[in-house]
């Protein structure tokens, strides 16, 4: 009896219409491998303006978040719990170097060993231009953490809004069928 409701319990939770997905990101919380500081303005680009909801892809209007010319710069946003996660939608800087996201990896998961950059591949940021959106699919990939990674490269990481469409899902124990 117990493995049928775990079954039924499965079948309803992957049932999820895509109507029900919701920018979960956006009570997440974010943070980077380090924090850029423009000593001529004296802005912080904080992780947490990557998920403030806010899309403007002006990099100096507060709504972006940017790391140090950091090697494998990383950002992470962790969802608070376990989410099937459908799709990530991604805000590049729109006012110059749009190339730098090129060669990014989207990762979904539960760990947060080594800062969350061992979990599965989501997808690849092949190409994203300047001050463009783009859609990255998940296909229902399960995770609490969502990192965005420049794995192997030297370079500024620049985010002007990460959107999470998921679903929070209930980590169920395997039933013991002894």
């Amino acid at each position: 009896m117990t493995s049928l409701l775990a079954i039924a319990l499965f079948w309803l939770m992957t049932g999820i219409s895509a109507q029900t997905y919701k920018n979960v990101a956006l009570r997440g919380r974010a943070t980077q491998s380090s924090i850029f500081y423009n000593f001529d303005t004296g802005y912080l680009s904080n992780a947490i303006n990557a998920i403030d909801g806010n899309l403007n892809s002006k990099f100096g209007f507060g709504s972006c978040s940017s790391t140090n010319n950091d090697y494998s710069a990383w950002w992470r946003v962790d969802l608070l719990e376990p989410h099937k996660i459908s799709h990530i939608i991604i805000t590049n800087r729109g006012d110059c170097c749009g190339d730098w996201l090129n060669g990014g990896l989207i990762l979904v998961g539960n760990s947060d060993e080594n800062n969350g950059n061992n979990n599965p591949s989501c997808a690849q940021i092949n190409v994203i231009s300047t001050g463009s959106t783009q859609t990255f699919q998940c296909n229902g990939m399960i995770g609490q953490f969502v990192n965005i990674i420049l794995p192997g490269k030297q370079q500024y990481l620049q985010l002007c809004e990460v959107q999470v469409f998921g679903v929070p899902v209930a980590i169920l124990p395997i039933p013991n069928l002894e």
